[in-house]
């Protein structure tokens, strides 16, 4: 690994995706996010403060991904310290699986929320780590509601593709106010303004962020529900869904630290493939031969199926601790199982894993914190349900939980907290905090964020290179998703002659993921930032 080669031919580009900057750098996955929390910076906030004000704004300029009725976790490190922020939310005190019988309804329409847990994620971390006062915070995204943004092609074509489930809601609310005249999705440039999460948002900013727990906006909230037949009421509000902190884990990748987050996040599938590819040259995984691509699959493979096989969530069975994942020389047992063909004996069918959307930001200031947010309303424009007269639409993230097996630590039951597969990181080179970093992309994530972390390491790419490079990933069930374009036809023939299935995917695939990382130079001054070219985002800093 060659820091002066990583960091020393980062290129910036005038669309901002690539930045530099000497006092701080925020990537997240809208330009007005971005450009939130880089104000915030620049009025003394720090990394907490300026994190905050970007995750509320990308909850109303991406509100295809996530929003203040959606789930957050976050990865924090201040003061030199890490900390992992368990931002749970919780399934209904009504929940029961006999209501659940149509699998339509954990996916579309008012049953399928959790309680919400975004903003109590925000304001715990606001209220905790952060500097500024609290009306600064939001001030931003309220502007955001009330001014509007211009709608992407990325919003667009979502738009397109969930319209029928949009439709398909009997209140219409969502459609009311995420299609255009509630009927057909917006175009490409069209300004987009929210009036009604514009007045939710101030009434939030001047009353604190415990205010959408309490008071008229639960009553609100619980008057919504009743009248759709959804299942949250005011007594689950009022129980917030309070964060936890809980310690981070880590592990070494070559000469870097890897620190993420324990369960229910999926940190430790994110460990675990770092630790098998560990096992194998960097030589041999930056040639490019068909044979490294076949032995990260089957990295892939083994490790996310190992976490499905072994399900631990930390709300129950507290007397399992369970490290096996952790040991190297579990890792390395399974490095070695991997041959020359595909392991026949992983099933060939792929479990159920929503949440295709969600999105991730990253954050470091000048006094060396650093703070990471995946938040998500679970699948696109979430449960296409919206609340009446306040402008956010629920999250579906109660596809997120087992409905067959009641052994299951997951099985739906009330206030229970639901899986999820984000893995924010942080990265350490010599004990000094080098990189944030996380993407969207449910099962994909492990894979995405490992081969970027891979590509800097192993390649010695720096990150603006890193991120151009095509997609690659494997589910349990051996089906290899490509970025067509980016590979060679012998190797798809490689992969699918020794049993693969191959799925081209279009070449900046929405698919794969979406990186964005903030960097801390070790050579010199400054910061790096990347926003993923695959979607609408930007990174900028102070100077």
């Amino acid at each position: 690994m060659d820091l002066h080669k990583i960091e020393g031919r980062f290129q910036s580009s005038k669309d901002k995706k690539f930045s530099e900057a000497k006092n701080g750098m925020v990537a997240s996955a809208f330009p007005d996010a971005t450009k939130a929390g880089v104000k915030i910076l620049e009025k003394g906030g720090n990394a907490v403060d300026a994190a905050c004000a970007t995750a509320l704004a990308l909850g109303v300029c991406e509100p295809q991904a996530s929003g203040i009725g959606g789930q957050s976790m976050a990865i924090l490190h201040i003061n030199g310290k890490s900390i992992a922020i368990d931002g749970s939310s919780r399934s209904p005190s009504l929940a029961h699986s006999s209501k659940y019988t149509k699998k339509r309804s954990r996916l579309v329409g008012y049953r399928a929320s959790t309680v919400p847990s975004t903003l109590a994620v925000i304001g715990f971390l606001h209220e905790r780590y952060g500097r500024l006062e609290w009306p600064k915070i939001v001030k931003p995204s309220i502007r955001i509601a009330e001014r509007g943004y211009k709608i992407t092609q990325l919003q667009h074509d979502l738009q397109v593709r969930e319209l029928p489930n949009f439709l398909k809601i009997k209140s219409k609310i969502g459609a009311k106010y995420f299609l255009k005249d509630g009927e057909v999705p917006y175009e490409v440039g069209d300004r987009f303004i929210q009036e009604d999460l514009a007045d939710t948002l101030r009434y939030v900013s001047a009353h604190g962020y415990r205010t959408f727990y309490h008071g008229q906006i639960a009553k609100k909230i619980d008057k919504d529900m009743r009248q759709n037949r959804g299942l949250i009421r005011e007594e689950d509000l009022n129980w917030i869904p309070e964060p936890i902190e809980r310690p981070t884990i880590s592990r070494h990748y070559r000469n870097v630290s890897v620190t993420t987050l324990p369960p229910p996040a999926a940190g430790r599938t994110l460990l675990l493939v770092l630790m098998m590819l560990n096992h194998l040259p960097s030589k041999f995984l930056r040639s490019g031969k068909n044979s490294s691509y076949h032995f990260i699959a089957e990295t892939f493979r083994k490790a996310f199926y190992h976490r499905v096989q072994r399900p631990f969530n930390p709300h129950t069975y507290h007397q399992i601790q369970d490290k096996l994942h952790l040991q190297r020389t579990f890792a390395k047992q399974m490095a070695d199982s991997i041959h020359n063909r595909m392991d026949v004996t992983l099933p060939m069918t792929d479990p159920f894993f929503g949440g295709e959307d969600t999105t991730h930001l990253s954050v470091m200031d000048k006094e060396g914190n650093a703070v990471g947010i995946t938040q998500s309303i679970e699948l696109a424009y979430g449960s296409k349900a919206a609340a009446d007269g306040l402008g956010f639409l629920y999250n579906n993230y109660m596809s997120a939980f087992e409905f067959e097996n009641p052994n299951h630590p997951y099985f739906i039951r009330p206030n229970a907290i639901p899986w999820t597969s984000v893995s924010p990181a942080l990265v350490f080179h010599n004990g000094k905090l080098w990189m944030v970093l996380g993407s969207p992309g449910s099962q994909r994530i492990f894979s995405a964020v490992s081969h970027f972390i891979s590509r800097l390491v192993d390649g010695d790419l720096p990150m603006n290179e890193a991120i151009m490079r095509p997609r690659f990933h494997c589910s349990i069930g051996g089906t290899v998703s490509i970025e067509e374009g980016g590979f060679d036809d012998s190797l798809l023939d490689y992969l699918a002659d020794i049993g693969y299935t191959i799925s081209k995917k279009e070449r900046w695939s929405f698919y794969h993921g979406a990186i964005h990382a903030v960097l801390k130079k070790q050579t010199g001054d400054g910061f790096q930032g990347v926003a993923e070219v695959r979607r609408d985002g930007t990174a900028e800093g102070v100077d």
